[in-house]
């Protein structure tokens, strides 16, 4: 109870008046290595999709807030929660995650995102201002080295090369969703073999036509980008190119997508290696209320490397995307990762890989136990629950079943039957008792 620290982890399993020294060497001296624990959550998830269904991993990164002065790899970095006509910094600790999609049946069709690997990405740290030219010099050189893109490609070929090596992973096609941070040169130019990107660009980027065999010089050195094609929010804004409607699982129903697309271009920031699909989707029409006006969000212009997949596979590759957000904010807030107080360096990677390891484990378990839209119904809802069915079990209803099931032993009972009891056979006043198992369950809910 409380924040997730080592030290509440002790108290909670009744260690509190023994020596806690093992605890905070497990991390500290690297008894364990996080490869091992994805590794597993891996080999599942692979177990689980159909052969012919390509393994869509979604990447992104994101701070844990950090007080400490001392820790090892915390440092200021720009406020992604900040308002935007101002620049705020905070002392945080960046990570970068993968995440693989488990679909809840044939697409269109909804997903949850399992994580399958967790990588802390600190920047270098800064020389002082008097410091030798040789120290700038090799600091500039670890800071092109340790680019948030330049993490995220070596977690992809890694990620390649261990598919490479199980046999249900070896015919396996990866497919990278990503955001704009990492669709750049540098992710681009260094994709592994028989991996698709799928990633969001800017509204004015310049894209190009394959050069034609007419337009070739006689003479010289062969043309690799042919005419200049329209850019994103031209192609948008151009009736004559009509929209396609693409049904795509998203926000709970099947909705139907306008889009526009292109196909093949070349990017100069890619290379003249790889053909590029463009594909401008609609924005969307939403209301407040429901009898209020019509508001549209934003359109979306999306890149894939891969121009023979098909728009419902692209588009609904990347609306999966959404989930690893969803897996970030339950690390944070439901797990507390990031809340605990270590300085070491192995110490401040290794506890939130662990915890992010379990909290994998504990959604591919749900997905194995009650199905992609599984919802236990162990525990009894309370009264001012909402009769209405959810989509899927929630991480929250997913942690309160499993406290149940570790809780209930150690408090003496195995049903739940008794927490609903509201009628009395008699009118007089009933004096209220405080319920012990129904007080801890709750504080933990």
């Amino acid at each position: 109870m409380g924040r997730h620290t080592l030290t509440g982890l002790v108290t909670t399993s009744g260690r509190q008046f023994r020596d806690w020294s093992a605890d905070y060497r497990l991390f500290a001296e690297e008894r364990f290595e996080a490869k091992h624990l994805f590794g597993v959550v891996r080999r599942n998830v692979l177990k689980i999709l159909p052969k012919d269904v390509p393994l869509v991993v979604a990447m992104d990164d994101s701070l844990l807030r950090k007080r400490g002065t001392k820790t090892a790899g915390v440092a200021y970095r720009r406020d992604p929660l900040g308002p935007p006509f101002h620049t705020n910094f905070v002392r945080s600790q960046r990570v970068l995650q993968l995440s693989a999609a488990l679909p809840s049946g044939p697409m269109p069709a909804s997903a949850r995102m399992i994580p399958i690997d967790f990588k802390h990405t600190p920047t270098p740290k800064k020389p002082r201002k008097d410091a030798s030219k040789t120290a700038w010099q090799q600091y500039r050189q670890t800071q092109k080295k340790m680019t948030i893109s330049r993490k995220g490609v070596e977690c992809l070929s890694a990620l390649r090369n261990s598919l490479d090596d199980e046999p249900e992973g070896r015919q396996k096609s990866l497919w990278a969703v990503v955001d704009g941070r990492f669709t750049n040169g540098p992710v681009l130019k260094n994709l592994p073999k028989r991996t698709t990107l799928i990633g969001r660009i800017r509204k004015d980027t310049k894209l190009y036509y394959l050069p034609k065999h007419d337009d070739q010089p006689a003479k010289g050195r062969k043309y690799l980008y042919g005419k200049l094609a329209p850019t994103p929010e031209q192609l948008r804004q151009d009736p004559d190119v009509p929209w396609e409607k693409v049904d795509v699982w998203a926000a709970g129903k099947v909705h139907s997508f306008k889009v526009k697309t292109i196909t093949p271009l070349r990017w100069r920031i890619a290379g003249a290696d790889i053909n590029l699909r463009l594909i401008v989707i609609a924005p969307l029409a939403y209301r407040l209320r429901k009898d209020s006006r019509l508001l549209y969000r934003k359109p979306a212009y999306l890149i894939c490397t891969n121009p023979d997949i098909s728009l419902p596979q692209v588009l609904q590759a990347y609306v999966w995307r959404w989930d690893i957000e969803v897996n970030f904010r339950d690390e944070k807030t439901l797990l507390g990762v990031g809340q605990a107080q270590v300085r070491k360096e192995t110490s401040v990677e290794k506890v939130p890989q662990f915890m992010v390891a379990t909290y994998a484990m504990m959604l591919l378990a749900a997905y194995q136990t009650f199905g992609g839209n599984g919802i236990p119904d162990t525990l009894p809802p309370p009264k001012w629950r909402k009769k209405e069915k959810p989509q899927r079990a929630s991480t929250q209803k997913i942690i309160n079943l499993l406290r149940a099931e570790l809780w209930s032993k150690a408090m003496g009972f195995s049903y739940f039957s008794g927490f609903n009891k509201s009628r009395y056979s008699n009118m007089n006043p009933h004096k209220f008792k405080p319920h012990l198992h129904s007080a801890v369950l709750y504080a933990n809910a």
